[in-house]
This record gives C-alpha cells, sequence and structure tokens, in this order.
C-alpha cells in the first residue's frame, strides 16, 4: 500500500511506483471512479475519456440523486 500526503491546496503526489504502473507522465489526466465503501479507483485517461465523461457531465447531471443510485443500482453489475 503506498500514501501520499495532501497540501493546503489538496493536492498530493502520485507515488512513483503508481505512476510505473500507470505510464503516467507530466501533463496526463487521471480519472477517478468511486466505488463501493468509498473505494477509489484511479486510472491513466484517454482523450476519448476526458471528452466522454465531459459530454456525459453535461447532458446526464440530472441523474445523479440518490433515489436515481438506488433505484438504478442494480445495472451497475450488468
Amino acid at each position: 500500500m503506498k500514501s501520499s500526503k495532501l497540501t493546503t491546496k489538496y493536492q498530493t503526489t502520485i507515488p512513483k511506483e503508481i505512476r510505473d504502473i500507470l505510464h503516467l507522465k507530466p501533463g496526463d489526466a487521471v480519472t477517478f471512479h468511486i466505488g463501493e465503501n468509498n473505494t477509489i479507483v484511479l486510472k491513466k485517461s484517454k482523450n476519448f475519456d476526458k471528452a466522454y465523461m465531459q459530454a456525459l457531465t453535461s447532458t446526464l447531471n440530472e441523474w445523479e440523486s440518490k433515489d436515481d443510485e438506488e433505484n438504478f443500482k442494480h445495472l451497475q453489475d450488468i
């Protein structure tokens, strides 16, 4: 398990071992996925991922309520 500290501006350094595994370089974008029990998955973003996520955020943000999460939770396993 690797760890890192937050600065006063909520920034952190990704440990070298993690950067190496993900082949991260300065300027690369990363994506955070929040899973069950508040687990976080960090992925190197692809250009397609960034554009896709921006499109989803701007078009589907009305589906971000707790009721929606509960009602559609069963679809996450598909």
